[in-house]
């Protein structure tokens, strides 16, 4: 969507100059991450609508809302359709502009779209792209142990190697600030969260149900919205190593509170504030403060790749960078996944016919769990921004 939105000249025909065209890549991404938090924002404001009583819902009612909620998202494909549709037709309009101002059209044509070489298949990319969907499919389909680690393994080698070819056509600077770019978006993408455990122990101890759960959702992503258009300059101005490190910080800040309620926390502030300031208070403004982080740690890479990558190789970059970026989020699941086996918590499981209880609720270990997470997720990401300082490798 960047290369193809961004335009290369202005009204007139002039070329845009750089710091404005970096800012205008931002934008772009930031207006992407829009359409997705929105889209996310439709669906909660819909499920909130759907899930009413839901406390008096018996579980096949649940599932046929579930199943109706799915039955809208089939609107989606004609959504996107539609913004194929407008993107020509934008495209058609500075067409016929710089066309009146006396431009001949193919020189019209080339302004819009940039001068873009002609682009060679790339037999390495095309034969590790293969490789790479061969294996993930095959992996995924069989029951050998360790699937996820070996699953994960392999794509890393494919995706590395796969980038070391990319990496070939850019200058040596321009790899360094590509490598230490992607490690320093990789780690912060890798970190591990508490998991499932973590939403189980909000609905049994703190008494959240489904529809409270979906307004926290629908509050973050509507000031992710605004959050997004806040920090747009100050991720266009803004290095990517620095954005990374405020991040991390104030995420962790943010998220000490929720850590804080497994030991008490809001006992203690509803017993001195009347009831006010209890558990679901804090969630909220929890989750209103700390809502417009997440989308923006994304963006930087993005419009930094839109913006530095050969013309007739953007989208090539994209697809590999987006891999690895990916690969990070795989990664960040196996993580959990051992946090989860060192830390054990399990939720109450009953036999649907004899209603015996076949699994123990246990959040004993859930405070150690949160703790564990919020170290990690602040320790390693600062760590890997201080190793790509302090080596020959650079970041945007």
């Amino acid at each position: 969507m960047t290369v193809e939105a961004v335009p290369h000249v202005d009204a007139d025909g002039q070329p845009i100059d750089t710091a404005k065209l970096r800012l205008m890549h931002t934008t772009m991404q930031t207006l992407g991450r829009v359409a997705i938090v929105g889209g996310g924002i439709i669906v909660n404001v819909v499920t909130l609508v759907m899930f009413e009583g839901i406390d008096e819902m018996v579980e096949a009612e649940k599932l046929q809302v579930y199943v109706r909620v799915y039955e809208l998202a089939l609107l989606i494909p004609l959504i996107s359709v539609a913004g194929v549709m407008l993107g020509g037709l934008l495209k058609a309009r500075d067409l016929r502009r710089l066309h009146s101002k006396g431009i001949e059209w193919d020189q019209a044509w080339k302004m819009i779209h940039g001068h873009i070489e002609k682009t060679t298949p790339n037999w390495w990319i095309l034969g590790g792209s293969l490789v790479f969907v061969v294996f993930t499919l095959s992996m995924g389909l069989s029951n050998v142990p360790y699937n996820q680690e070996i699953i994960f393994a392999g794509s890393m080698i494919i995706v590395l190697f796969l980038m070391s070819r990319l990496m070939r056509v850019l200058e040596p600077q321009a790899r360094r600030v590509l490598v230490g770019t992607a490690v320093i978006i990789f780690v912060y993408r890798a970190m591990p969260t508490p998991g499932v455990g973590e939403t189980w122990w909000m609905m049994d101890e703190l008494g959240f149900n489904e529809q409270f759960l979906t307004l926290l959702e629908l509050i973050a992503g509507a000031l992710a919205l605004l959050g997004m258009f806040i920090f747009r300059r100050f991720m266009a101005e803004k290095s990517i190593a620095y954005v990374m490190v405020f991040l991390t910080v104030v995420a962790t800040v943010l998220y000490l509170p929720i850590v804080g309620m497994y030991y008490g926390l809001h006992e203690w502030t509803a017993s001195i504030t009347n009831g006010v300031v209890d558990a679901e208070f804090i969630a909220l403004v929890n989750t209103a403060l700390e809502s417009p982080l997440g989308q923006v740690a994304m963006i930087p890479m993005l419009a930094w790749i839109a913006n530095s990558a050969p013309a007739n190789l953007k989208a090539t970059f994209f697809a590999v960078m987006a891999s690895f970026t990916n690969l990070a989020l795989s990664l960040a699941q196996l993580g959990t996944k051992y946090l989860n086996e060192i830390y054990v918590v399990s939720r109450e499981v009953r036999d649907p016919v004899t209603d015996v209880v076949i699994v123990a609720q246990d959040y004993s270990e859930m405070g150690m769990l949160l703790v564990a997470a919020t170290t990690l997720t602040f320790v390693l990401p600062i760590a890997a921004v201080l190793l790509v300082k302090g080596s020959p490798l650079k970041s945007a």
